[in-house]
């Protein structure tokens, strides 16, 4: 069992280190599914609560949901673009859980233009990703996961085929409430491109922390994400965020992107840079024995921001 833990890490590493900085596509992979992540920044892999969507994030986080549970999530992103998704949870034995999954994003209609400039028709654009989920306990504060997706995009009349998949590793003590990850997002590549031209998967190798502070209501998490990258600050590739929980079934949570603060930044009228207020993200959640729900907001940019919603129960 060990031996098996270890040969995972070392995979998780080398590709961190292999994975090369290029245009990427698939995007939408980066967005949150779940309600609580959003609320905490938009990146979280580390919280083990009874949470179907958590699994998308890493798919280690599996091994805590309950069987038979099925979970609808939906994101209102920037400009208007939707993206609906849907998982399925099944407990296979005491230590094995699977789960099915589906991501659907429409980005609207968008003019289609000659080289000069003038209007041709109308085309829309979409993207799809189907997965499939293993989780198994390692040990009794281990688990290990991994997701195989395919993916296909559309834009307009172009089409475009891929192949990835997510390692995740998670440890759990609670005892002291502390938990640990380490996960390896999106690696694979095209099977066919939208031309001649094949694009990179949106590689990110994530490490993350929680840790809920003794005798009180907080639960702190700290996120540093595309470790595979490091042309741009060190700052920068954190994630921050806080949890007031309640009770056991009520939370709220407010979280900071660096990344997304830095890159939001506009010029005001005296010169000054100012963020106002991307990167920041609110949200809250009621879970009950099988119904469970939440909600985030997020601030993408000074008039751009996302609703995040989360459905799930447990038959």
């Amino acid at each position: 069992m060990k031996k098996s833990t270890f040969t995972l890490l070392l995979l998780l590493l080398a590709l961190s280190c292999r994975a090369q900085e290029s245009q990427t596509a698939y995007n939408f992979l980066r967005l949150p599914v779940s309600a609580h992540a959003a609320a905490l920044g938009g990146d979280n892999i580390t919280l083990t609560d009874d949470d179907a969507s958590l699994a998308f994030h890493n798919p280690a986080l599996l091994s805590s949901v309950s069987d038979k549970t099925i979970g609808f999530n939906y994101m209102n992103y920037m400009s208007g673009a939707n993206m609906l998704s849907a998982s399925y949870s099944l407990v296979l034995a005491d230590r094995a859980s699977l789960g099915f999954g589906a991501q659907y994003i429409n980005y609207g209609t968008m003019r289609r233009t000659d080289a000069s400039n003038v209007q041709t028709g109308e085309f829309s654009a979409k993207d799809l990703a189907l997965s499939a989920t293993f989780a198994y306990l390692l040990t009794d504060r281990l688990a290990g996961g991994i997701t195989a997706r395919m993916v296909t995009s559309y834009i307009g009349d172009y089409n475009s085929i891929a192949a990835g998949f997510d390692l995740g590793l998670n440890y759990y003590d609670a005892d002291r409430e502390w938990s640990l990850s380490l996960v390896a997002k999106n690696l694979g590549g095209q099977l066919k491109a939208y031309n001649d031209d094949y694009e990179s998967m949106p590689i990110d190798v994530q490490l993350g922390a929680s840790k809920r502070i003794e005798h009180t209501p907080f639960r702190i998490s700290a996120t540093m994400v595309d470790m595979n990258h490091w042309d741009y600050k060190f700052i920068y590739h954190w994630v921050l965020g806080v949890d007031v929980l309640l009770s056991d079934n009520i939370y709220v949570a407010a979280g900071y992107n660096m990344r997304r603060a830095n890159e939001m930044k506009i010029v005001s009228g005296d010169d000054e840079e100012s963020s106002h207020g991307a990167g920041l993200s609110l949200g809250a959640g009621l879970s009950l024995e099988r119904f469970k729900i939440g909600v985030a907001y997020g601030k993408y940019h000074v008039s751009s921001s996302s609703l995040v919603i989360n459905a799930a129960y447990t038959l």
